[in-house]
């Protein structure tokens, strides 16, 4: 039998997953709008990129486009990441977290952790290289402070972790059942 734990900590994390959810769905509509509209707009893109002082060609937009794409799937792994991390927090609403598919979303999570970070190389690669095309431009700053992100390796490392130990409590909890 399910019992629902009321407990506004569980609630507020419910709303704060679901809004950045749809932060995150909003932002990936208006990358599959911009990116369109960027090529659309080449030659005016282009001349404004100019009056700046920078001399770039087309290869702007497809690093650009390549960026954008980057950022979209960066969300949409992001998106997987909170629908995964909401059933959970569903799960000890319900008063049973210690469920096998607890432990398959956590270890999922852990590999989408570490998709973000391998994703983020090309990403960071991308970056730098605006930063150097736009360099000398007044009005035109792109930050290239890159590097490995310690909070991430930690946050992977106690994601896989986290799986085994829900793994192994559910196992328990299951050899406790079959012995009663």
């Amino acid at each position: 039998m399910q019992t629902i734990i009321r407990d506004p900590l569980l609630t507020a994390a419910r709303l704060i997953i679901t809004f950045f959810i749809g932060v995150f769905a909003f932002v990936i509509a208006a990358i599959a709008i911009g990116i369109p509209v960027m090529l659309l707009n080449q030659e005016r893109i282009l001349a404004a990129v100019s009056a700046e002082g920078v001399e770039v060609g087309t290869e702007l937009f497809g690093a650009l486009g390549l960026m954008f794409v980057g950022l979209a799937a960066f969300l949409a792994l992001m998106i997987w990441f909170l629908v995964l991390l909401r059933r959970i927090v569903n799960t000890v609403g319900e008063g049973d977290p210690f469920v096998p598919e607890n432990a398959d979303r956590l270890s999922r999570m852990g590999w989408i952790a570490v998709g973000t970070q391998l994703l983020a190389i090309p990403m960071g690669a991308m970056v730098l290289w605006l930063a150097e095309v736009f360099k000398e431009a007044d009005d035109i700053h792109v930050d290239a402070d890159m590097g490995i992100d310690g909070g991430a390796i930690v946050l992977i490392l106690v994601l896989f972790i986290l799986a085994r130990v829900f793994r192994r409590g559910a196992a328990m909890r299951e050899d406790l059942e079959g012995t009663v």
